[in-house]
């Protein structure tokens, strides 16, 4: 008999997963954990949009109840806050784009919550509401792209290991959103039209700003705007306010749309250029990361996204190290942004990736 922790936020797509494993169980056991990553919410925020508020444990500890599963909370806050929020907003600091959707599904629900599920719970696995599938093939755990398209989430989960996908589940992982919605109508979940969060948790009203002075007391300093030949074009509010490929609110008017090519931490400085000369074929990823464990050769093709929701680009990958890869595409990719993830495919499996550097390859 396996006991299996369902990792539940509150929302249709965990209540649905764990509703999956309840109905199909056998002679497993089902318990529903949800749990509290930071504190009060700002405010005047909608509450039922975010997925740590006080009504997200509420809706995750009904729809444990309608399951008859048992529910418990898990204060992981010390942990979020260090290994998700810090490094969010030291990731700004450094000049950076983070990730933290990554962060969390790192050291929080396949880390944090898998060894307290096992230690506490007696636990054999997590499943979440991720749309992602796995398969066992060839001696490994493959981590293969959902069925629905549209909401494949492989993007987010290049980080785990083979020890980690080895005890997760994906029970969404081949449906579509719409059939989730309808197992949760079917089942009378509260959950079942429950609207998506589109925020990041911790930055409910989308000014990450606020953050950065209220963790490090970093207001912003004007610093210069300059063009790709060092020209001084304009002044801006501060360089950790500004993210490679930004394009509004730089106040400069040049006559043509203008970008972020790059921000500059040690001189407080901010490059921009045309939109020709954001994109890049050529770009150096740092803190490798593949499913299997090591990188399929020193030298492979593959294509790589480097934003969830941007198209995947053929590419031809060079290992310099074991945990640094260059990156050559067939084509331009718009904005590559030092922080954010290069994630890289062969087909519909997700082989790994890592984070984009700063330097350039």
């Amino acid at each position: 008999m396996s006991r299996i922790v369902a990792a539940m936020s509150g929302g249709v797509d965990s209540s649905v997963a764990a509703a999956l494993l309840a109905k199909e169980r056998g002679g497993d056991v089902v318990i529903g954990v949800w749990m509290r990553t930071h504190g009060d919410l700002p405010e005047g925020y909608e509450l039922s949009r975010s997925c740590c508020s006080p009504d997200a444990a509420d809706d995750a500890r009904r729809v444990a109840q309608i399951l008859d599963i048992p529910f418990f909370v898990l204060n992981v806050e010390n942990e979020f806050g260090a290994r998700v929020i810090d490094a969010f907003v030291d990731a700004y600091l450094e000049g950076g784009t983070p990730n933290p959707c990554q962060a969390c599904n790192q050291y929080i629900k396949f880390d944090e919550l898998l060894r307290r599920g096992l230690a506490a719970y007696g636990a054999d696995a997590v499943a979440t509401g991720h749309y992602a599938r796995l398969e066992h093939r060839d001696g490994r755990w493959r981590l293969l792209r959902a069925a629905d398209a549209d909401k494949d989430q492989t993007y987010f989960l290049w980080v785990l290991d083979q020890a980690q996908l080895a005890r997760t589940r994906f029970p969404l992982g081949g449906l579509t959103k719409p059939e989730v919605r309808a197992m949760a109508g079917e089942l009378a979940l509260p959950t079942a039209q429950k609207p998506e969060s589109q925020e990041i948790c911790f930055v409910p009203l989308g000014d990450y700003r606020a953050l950065l002075e209220e963790r490090r007391g970093y207001a912003g300093d004007p610093g210069p705007i300059v063009d790709a030949d060092g020209t001084r074009v304009g002044t801006h509010t501060g360089y950790a306010h500004y993210t490679v490929g930004q394009r509004h609110g730089l106040g400069v008017a040049l006559g043509e749309a203008v970008y972020v090519r790059e921000v500059q931490p040690a001189s407080n400085t901010i490059v921009i250029g045309r939109r020709a000369e954001v994109a890049q074929r050529t770009f150096a990823v740092d803190g490798a990361r593949f499913t299997s464990g090591d990188a399929p050769r020193e030298r492979f093709e593959a294509s790589v996204r480097i934003r969830h929701r941007a198209p995947d680009v053929p590419a031809e990958v060079t290992m310099v190290g074991r945990d640094r890869f260059v990156v050559e595409t067939a084509d331009p990719v718009w904005a590559p942004a030092p922080g954010q993830a290069a994630v890289l495919y062969d087909g519909d499996e997700c082989l790994g990736g890592g984070r984009i550097a700063r330097s350039q390859a």
